[in-house]
């Protein structure tokens, strides 16, 4: 552990309905994210009241959460992509500062 190596990035706790789970990946890609964790079938209490998750049936009516972690220059305009589809459907963006091992993961091979 004396030469684990820490660096800073953002993190990002997207969560949205899972029928809008296309858009919001979409938009992650064209933002050159490198990559993201979906986490499904949320359950939670909001300004809607409570959001039961697990339908057995229909995975577009369920919350979901994205999570990602970029540097802090993807984050305007990942939000930005985000305003106006937020102004017409619910859900939530949590930006974090984190601290990641293994920066490479998150660059790219160009960066």
């Amino acid at each position: 552990m004396k030469n684990l190596n820490l660096s800073p990035l953002k993190k990002l706790e997207i969560i949205l309905e899972g029928e809008q789970l296309e858009f919001a990946t979409d938009l992650l890609d064209h933002a050159d994210v490198k990559g993201y964790t979906i986490v499904n079938n949320l359950s939670g209490k909001g300004s809607h009241g409570f959001h039961e998750g697990h339908l057995m049936f229909n995975e577009e009516e369920v919350l979901v959460m994205i999570i990602v972690a970029v540097p802090e220059d993807k984050v305007g305009p990942i939000l930005e992509g985000f305003e106006p589809f937020f102004s017409k459907h619910s859900g939530v963006v949590f930006v974090s500062d984190i601290q990641v091992t293994r920066l490479v993961k998150f660059q790219g091979s160009s960066d």
